[in-house]
């Protein structure tokens, strides 16, 4: 099973328009392990972007990751999706369907990381018009590198996000710690640069993960962005592993 504290998701890179996007149990930064063959995840979440008079989130989604084959892992979100602008009523339901497919090409030793792609496909099966959907397919081709040193673990990386309102080059970096076989902590900085002549957002999230059994699990993250549209991200998940 992959680290239990990262994933990418990438929700806050796209605009407030966008319900759900990218997103991973519970960082915006992911990493390149996949699940164990023949295993299952499922998460059970809800993730919320936030401005001062506006909001989008999923209430809930519902995601799935599957070991298809040694070293690749099969992946989908569906949301169910929540928009709302001050003076308009609440938006809510389908909202645009997640795919991947989670390939680790480079295993980790004692002497290098192990390195992965995970491309991801944004169907429009959200309404534009209510705020729930992009309009368009989206995507995300990454590159994901982690390296453990004991109770320590970092990963990272970075690709092209091809969305709507205009191409990115996405970045993130992540370090995070396990204090017990029980919780987890890690900060990230996730940095989404437009191809276009726009500001540069910087992301930086806390989060965590709560074992409470074998195949019993919570995850939550939160965090400000930094850019003339502040807004918060937030996530809370359970998983069940299989």
């Amino acid at each position: 099973m992959r680290n239990p504290i990262g994933v990418l998701a990438l929700a806050a890179s796209l605009p407030l328009c966008c319900a759900r996007a990218w997103a991973g149990p519970p960082f915006l930064t992911d990493d390149p392990e996949p699940v164990e063959l023949k295993h299952w995840e499922f998460y059970a979440a809800s993730q919320w972007t936030i401005a001062r008079h506006e909001a989008t989130g999923t209430s809930p989604h519902v995601e799935v990751n599957y070991g298809a084959l040694p070293n690749l892992q099969l992946h989908a979100i569906v949301p169910a999706a929540l928009a709302w602008t001050s003076g308009h009523s609440v938006e809510y339901g389908l909202g645009d369907i997640e795919l991947g497919v989670k390939l680790r090409f480079i295993e980790e030793r004692a002497s290098r990381p192990q390195v992965g792609i995970f491309p991801l496909l944004m169907l429009p099966t959200g309404s534009e018009a209510r705020g729930l959907g992009a309009g368009r397919v989206q995507g995300l081709a990454p590159v994901w590198v982690q390296k453990s040193f004991g109770a320590w673990t970092t990963y990272g990386g970075g690709g092209i996000r091809f969305a709507p309102d205009g191409n990115a080059t996405v970045l993130g970096w992540l370090l995070q710690r396990s204090f017990s076989d029980a919780i987890a902590l890690g900060v990230e900085t996730f940095v989404t640069i437009p191809f276009r002549a726009e500001a540069v957002q910087i992301q930086a999230n806390l989060g965590t993960i709560i074992n409470l059994s074998e195949l019993h699990h919570v995850l939550a993250s939160a965090g400000p962005s930094f850019r003339t549209n502040a807004f918060m991200q937030a996530y809370l998940a359970y998983q069940l592993t299989i």
